[in-house]
Parts: C-alpha cells; structure tokens; sequence
C-alpha cells in the first residue's frame, strides 16, 4: 500500500471579522473552526492569498482547512488559488457552508451541484470553472416573510437558536471528519437523511 496519501482541502465560508462571527452566514466558518481545535491544529494567516489556514498530517490524512477572508462573496478566490498550489483536484475539495433553503439543523452532503442562491458557492462556481465539487451545506432556516434575506443571513442566531447551535456544529464537523477519511457515502447515509426521518 502507498504511503503517499490523497491531498484534500475544506474550505469554510464566511465573513471576516468579530462583527460576523456568530452570524448566520458564518456557519462554514465556525464549523471548520470546531474541526480545527479538536484536532488541535493551529490556524495561521496563508501564504499564498488572503485567507487563515492550518493543516493535518499524520499516517490517516493530509489536509488543508481554509478560511477565506476575502468576504463571502469572493471565496473563490481563495479556493482558487488553494487549489493551484496544493495541486487540488475538484473531488478533494469540500466547501461548507450556510444554506436558507434548509432546516435549522439539517446538513446535507453533496458531490456536486447549483449555488442555490448562495453568492459564496457562486464564487467558488465562477472561479473553479465548475460546479462539480462536494460541499456540504448547513441549514439555517428561511425568514420570515418581508425579512429581507440579506440582512437575515448576516443577522445573528436568535436566543433560542443558539441553543441548538453547538450540536449543528458538531454533526457538521463530524461529517467533515468522515469526508477526509474517504467515507463520503456513509456520512450522506448518516447525516443527510436524519433530519428528514426525524421530521415524519
């Protein structure tokens, strides 16, 4: 068996700065964050673009965890310029990230698909030329009807929200920590589907 092992890259999407920490829209950061600190890994500024990084290597992976702070609406270009260096193919790239179109709490683990409405993932789109690249995508609820939806994604969680929130970031983490081992379809089986079986 090759001990050379399959380099891999998640990038958590957010906004830079203590005024967005606990938004909405920083889902994708905080949960890479939560993966980084339990694998003790120290997250420095990267080299090679504007973004903080930190990296595990040991005998099970190596990977890259990066944060991009060129505001949402420009991660790709982070992603981009990770990519070329780490000599990335789209398959060993996870994007994580908020999504409105699903349940507070629900996760969904996806190979490829649309940026559906999420100008982070439409970055990422236009820069990597493709949309088939896995991302996992972390619900955050729909607003309210006349709440406009840009304020809302960088409004922070409600009192009763957060409660809920350390688990949302743990089970995203946790599928994360299956994507890196190459467990792909057991984390869709796991995490995809819980929420809606829980919800009949």
């Amino acid at each position: 068996m090759s001990s050379i092992l399959e380099r891999k890259l998640i990038v958590g999407l957010g906004n830079p700065g203590k005024d967005y920490r606990y938004t909405r829209h920083n889902l994708g950061f905080l949960a890479l964050q939560y993966l980084s600190d339990k694998l003790k890994l120290k997250v420095k500024p990267c080299s090679f673009t504007k973004a903080m990084v930190a990296e595990v290597t040991n005998d099970k992976m190596n990977a890259f965890f990066l944060f991009p702070l060129t505001f949402m609406n420009n991660s790709g270009v982070a992603v981009k310029a990770a990519s070329e260096k780490y000599g990335l193919s789209l398959k060993d790239i996870l994007i994580v990230c908020d999504d409105s179109s699903l349940d507070l709490g629900q996760i969904r683990l996806r190979n490829k698909g649309s940026d559906g409405g999420h100008n982070g993932l439409a970055s990422v789109i236009y820069n990597l030329s493709s949309h088939n690249f896995p991302r996992l995508r972390i619900g955050i609820g729909a607003p309210k009807p006349g709440y406009d939806l840009a304020e809302y994604v960088l409004s922070e969680f409600a009192k009763e929200e957060t409660e809920q929130l350390e688990e949302i970031i743990q089970e995203a983490a946790q599928c994360c920590g299956l994507w890196l081992k190459g467990e792909t379809n057991q984390a869709m089986e796991k995490y995809n589907r819980r929420k809606e079986n829980g919800k009949k």
